[in-house]
């Protein structure tokens, strides 16, 4: 299954460079440096936030751009290592953080309006 957005041959370079296609701390570790050397050191956390605003309005005008989804992940990693976690820190808050979404209680989505958020339910 292809990304219409990326050429075949994006994705084909893309599969044989990486590690087995898997997000891990050293890929984290070549978007922080990109990050570095392209935006600068620093927590640039307004900065941050701007741009995750922007792309959440191209995902409001295109819902199913898959690249503009993958913008606010990149942006979320970049904000997450500029507020001083390192990349394994990074993913083991992921996965704890599923863990803890799965041991919630949370509401029926047939009983919720589709256009608000689904929180779970507080104690």
């Amino acid at each position: 299954m292809g990304y219409p957005h990326y050429s075949t041959d994006c994705q084909d370079y893309w599969r044989h460079v990486t590690n087995d296609n898997v997000i891990d701390a050293a890929h984290l570790q070549r978007q922080r440096d990109f990050s570095l050397k392209t935006f600068g050191p620093g927590q640039r956390t307004d900065g941050v936030l701007d741009h995750i605003a922007k792309e959440l309005e191209e995902i409001r005008q295109d819902p199913t751009d898959v690249s503009e989804w993958v913008d606010v992940i990149i942006l979320a990693f970049d904000g997450a290592w500029r507020a001083g976690w390192d990349n394994q820190q990074i993913i083991d808050a992921i996965h704890a953080k599923q863990l803890k979404n799965e041991a919630r209680e949370w509401p029926d989505w047939r009983t919720q309006d589709p256009n608000k958020a689904i929180e779970h339910v507080r104690g």
